[in-house]
């Protein structure tokens, strides 16, 4: 029998509506891995065991009443501690955060998750203000990787990632600005959603760049991660930039595989550095998708270079009242990037924008013909905590900016992408961008399911 931290959502949502598991004893099952592991991990800042317990006995309770439950029915999950939840502060991984008051609601996604009948662990650790692609915090410590617990397990949404490659639950949620949902993805080997930019609700998240920021995500399977996203789906009146697209169904497509797909591989920008292992990984996929093209995409370097741009400028005005008022509460690295953002030219920040939108323009063209698009996730493995610098090819580069060359120019333009977990060796894993045109989600999941059925993509439980 499998065990329960290791059961996938879509088994146990399908267990506790049968009658074959009690989504309290699923609950329990999920506080005692916690419990018993998390000191290690750093995953969690607060673990809402009164709040899970409650949600999963009224499952129980709606079940033997014989009324039907949702297509979560039971399902742990966690969230990324920027995601608002009813009587807690919302602390965006800061020290600031904790003066706040207690959020008076749930963030719509947490909403709708529950509303499908999944049960909420609590929050968990992220880099501060999202600034981060490592996962080590300066207040709360470290997110570790559960595959080896020296080792990042890449940010801003560390603990989202962290928490379910450990088993403590099989989905989580995250956000992504320039690649924090993709970065940590890769490094802890597991299946991550970034969505096309609009498409879900960030209503009752503490922002980070507005016209970058994305919510999604977390699963061990590309079958758990479609469940997850169908559920997340929907307008949010409270969110201007989401678009109000009606809800299009992703699980009952993957079935479908990759017959008549037609996927290339990224080349130029993502094809140029000296990174063996992530070229290994994209060769894997390629192979087993018959993927010969390759699609350049000229413009990479200079989306890149504006994402930069706009996030710090974007961010720095967020913060600058706090910036004034309390220097001091900041990590330092965060609060520096932050100044130097807010000093950054206005023409610069012009250009940034042009860059930008000739760069969507690029990526649409080298869709014609094409359905998905492969690249590296990250240009390496999980670095070890505290690393400070890499090695790309002959160069020496800070590891915090770096882990994110290959996710920043796609955030850049919003596009949708799964990321898929590949295990080259005994090692640590590496994960594979699988891109998408806009809205089409449902593209990039079938990808991750093929690759999942032919066991090239895999998210095992970590070993604590």
């Amino acid at each position: 029998m499998v065990e329960l931290y290791a059961s996938s959502a879509t088994a146990i949502a399908r267990g506790v509506a049968a009658g074959l598991l009690s989504a309290e004893a699923v609950a329990l099952a999920a506080l005692g891995r916690i419990a018993a592991h998390d000191g290690r991990v750093g995953a969690f800042t607060h673990v809402a065991t009164g709040r899970a317990l409650a949600k999963a006995r009224a499952l129980d309770a709606e079940r033997a009443a014989g009324r039907p439950l949702g297509p979560l029915a039971g399902v742990p999950f966690a969230v990324k501690n920027l995601f608002d939840l009813a009587g807690l502060p919302t602390l965006a991984g800061s020290r600031i955060g904790r003066d706040a008051a207690p959020a008076a609601r749930d963030a719509t996604l947490v909403e709708r998750l529950e509303g499908a009948g999944a049960v909420c662990l609590g929050a968990l650790n992220m880099g501060e203000y999202a600034y981060d692609f490592t996962g080590e915090n300066a207040h709360d410590g470290p997110s570790r990787n559960p595959h080896d617990l020296d080792h990042m397990s890449g940010g801003s949404s560390g603990g989202s990632a962290a928490a379910v490659a450990a088993g403590f639950a099989p989905l989580s949620l995250g956000s992504d600005t320039n690649g924090s949902i993709r970065v940590p993805s890769s490094l802890c080997g597991i299946f991550g959603l970034k969505p096309t930019y609009g498409r879900l609700g960030r209503a009752g998240t503490f922002p980070f760049v507005a016209s970058l920021d994305h919510l999604g995500p977390f699963a061990r399977s590309a079958e758990d991660l479609a469940l997850c996203y169908d559920a997340l789906q929907g307008p949010d009146p409270d969110d201007a930039a989401c678009a109000g697209r009606a809800i299009e169904p992703t699980l009952r497509l993957l079935e479908r595989g990759a017959a008549g797909l037609r996927v290339a591989v990224a080349g130029g920008y993502f094809a140029a550095d000296d990174v063996p292992d992530a070229h290994a990984a994209v060769a894997r996929c390629a192979a087993i998708l018959g993927a010969t093209r390759r699609v350049d995409l000229p413009g990479a370097a200079r989306a890149r270079a504006a994402a930069f741009l706009i996030t710090a400028t974007e961010g720095a005005a967020l913060h600058l009242d706090r910036l004034r008022a309390r220097p001091g509460d900041f990590d330092p690295a965060v609060r520096d990037r932050l100044l130097a953002g807010a000093m950054v030219p206005a023409a610069w920040v012009a250009q940034a924008q042009k860059a930008r939108r000739r760069f969507a323009e690029e990526a649409a063209r080298a869709f014609d013909g094409i359905d998905v698009i492969l690249a590296p996730a990250t240009p390496s493995r999980a670095p070890r905590l505290g690393q400070s610098t890499m090695t790309i090819g002959t160069a020496t580069l800070p590891v915090r900016a770096n882990l994110g060359l290959y996710t920043q120019p796609i955030s850049c333009i919003g596009l949708p992408v799964a990321t898929v977990p590949i295990w080259l060796d005994e090692g640590l894993p590496i994960g594979v961008q699988v891109i998408a045109p806009p809205w089409r989600e449902d593209l990039a999941l079938r990808v991750a399911a093929v690759l999942e059925a032919a066991g090239a993509a895999q998210a095992p439980v970590a070993r604590l």
